[in-house]
C-alpha cells in the first residue's frame, strides 16, 4: 500500500514554487508574465503565494514559459501499481 504524505495544497504550492523559479530565472516580473499569459496580476500573485490557480490558468502560464512539452509529457510514461492495470490496459 502506498502512503501519501502531502497534501494535494503541498503539491500545488511545489508547482507555484517552480513556475516562479521558473519566471524569475528568466528575468520576467509577475506583471510582465500575467500580461502575456493573459491571465490577471491577482491571479499570477495568488497562485505563486498559494499555488490556488484554475488549470486553464496555470496551463496559459505553463505555455508562455515554453512548458508546453513538460505539460504533454506528464502522464506519457504509465505507472503500474499491479499487473492487473497492465492486463486491463491492453483489453
Amino acid at each position: 500500500m502506498n502512503y501519501i504524505f502531502e497534501t494535494p495544497s503541498d503539491v500545488a504550492v511545489k508547482l507555484a514554487n517552480k513556475i516562479k523559479s521558473i519566471r524569475k530565472r528568466r528575468k520576467i516580473t509577475q506583471k510582465q508574465l500575467a500580461a502575456r499569459s493573459n491571465v490577471s496580476y491577482a491571479t499570477l500573485r495568488k497562485f505563486e503565494k498559494t499555488g490556488q490557480i484554475s488549470l486553464e490558468s496555470f496551463i496559459k502560464i505553463s505555455m508562455e514559459l515554453g512548458l508546453t512539452s513538460e505539460l504533454n509529457n506528464l502522464f506519457s510514461t504509465p505507472i503500474y501499481n499491479s499487473i492487473e492495470e497492465v492486463i486491463n490496459e491492453q483489453k
